[in-house]
């Protein structure tokens, strides 16, 4: 689905409601190491929304975009267009409210990891 022109100029892009988000994409989602970072990064500042930029990533811009594509078809982060800026936020209210305990557990997980590893 292409990205909507709004009244305003601005671009929409499709997302899950709430309804529609599973499990299994949410994990697949966040099976990904790269991935998971972004929505550590995300889930440190919960409130706020991050241009695409604002990560630095260890791939091109191109695969960059796929793994924000990933993380918000899956309903992991929402994603909406200020001016030409990629914004992105965590949708926290909807996978605690889906699946209670799963968000907090994979990212004390992945800090644990993390800090095993000497990763960030």
């Amino acid at each position: 689905m292409p990205p909507a022109a709004t009244a305003a100029g601005t671009r929409e892009l499709p997302h899950p409601t709430r309804g529609e988000i599973r499990l299994e994409g949410v994990l697949h989602a966040l099976s990904d190491p790269v991935r998971l970072r972004i929505v550590r990064d995300l889930a440190a500042d919960s409130d706020e929304l991050f241009s695409c930029s604002h990560f630095d990533l260890p791939v091109t811009k191109s695969t960059t975009t796929y793994h924000f594509r990933v993380l918000r078809e899956s309903g992991v982060i929402r994603q909406a267009y200020r001016g030409t800026a990629k914004m992105n936020g965590l949708r926290r209210g909807d996978l605690d409210a889906l699946f209670p305990g799963l968000l907090d557990a994979l990212l004390a997980a992945a800090a644990r990891q993390a800090a095993v590893l000497g990763g960030a």
